[in-house]
């Protein structure tokens, strides 16, 4: 019905009619409860430590493992080591994050200490970044593998506050037992994932093997899995990064 067709005089009432069914319709819509927008993920970090003569770029394609919603937000960095001379290869120079004085490393194989911690300065410089850009430090993880895997583990062990977690792929400890002192109550706390193949003849598998107990008498926790890869030498299969990528998503779901 049409303003026109309404009498003159009942025009006031209709139109009042027309606006109390407006306010009542938007009232009905304002009383039902609007649901919140979907959640977005955390922001979560994730560096990635290379091997010795490796570099940071080769390995982003590791990424496309990670291909969960939790991941959505997450932030990638592939830093790569400086060139530098390596004695276990003669002297030449390639990308190295410290110092090795043999291959293949064994539990007993001699640490050059004090390189090892120059670079755990590179990488905490990174994380503290990322920090200052909102990240929290139980969603900064760390990974890598073989030289990058020992960087990994001094990594974690010397930050000073707990971080999401540390995976450890070939890797070895690259300090002796005295560093334990040096460990914050705060990094005791990151859990540890480590992977090592039975059969490694570069970083061979009593080198990983020592791990564990070394972790135990810090106070740290470790989840270590070579018993899921006894064929497996120097490398890295994607068996492991798809155990790797849940492991992180429970890290980041129990915070």
């Amino acid at each position: 019905m049409s303003l026109r067709s309404v009498p003159l005089f009942l025009r006031p009432l209709a139109v009042a009619a027309v606006i109390v069914t407006v306010v009542s319709l938007l009232s009905s819509l304002l009383s039902r409860q609007i649901p919140p927008p979907p959640q977005l993920s955390a922001r979560s970090f994730l560096v990635w430590l290379h091997g010795l003569g490796d570099s940071g770029p080769a390995n982003e394609p590791i990424r496309t493992f990670f291909s969960s919603p939790e991941f959505n937000r997450t932030e990638w960095s592939f830093p790569s080591a400086p060139l530098a001379p390596v004695t276990c290869n003669n002297g030449a120079v390639m990308h190295s994050w410290f110092d090795i004085y043999e291959i293949p490393v064994t539990a007993v194989s001699p640490n050059d200490e004090n390189s090892v911690l120059e670079a755990v300065k590179t990488v905490h410089a990174i994380i503290d970044k990322e920090v200052a850009a909102g990240t929290p430090t139980k969603n900064i993880f760390i990974c890598g593998f073989s030289q990058g895997g020992a960087l990994t583990l001094a990594t974690v062990l010397l930050y000073p506050k707990t971080l999401g977690g540390g995976a450890v792929f070939s890797g070895w400890v690259p300090f002796n037992s005295s560093i334990i002192a040096s460990i914050s109550p705060g990094a005791k706390k990151t859990p540890m994932l480590w992977f090592h193949g039975m059969v490694d003849e570069v970083v061979l598998f009593d080198a990983g093997k020592a791990a564990p107990s070394f972790l135990e008498q810090a106070g740290i926790q470790c989840e270590f899995k070579p018993q899921a890869y006894p064929s497996l030498g120097h490398s890295i299969t994607k068996e492991e990064l798809q155990y790797l990528e849940p492991w992180i998503r429970t890290q980041l779901k129990s915070q």
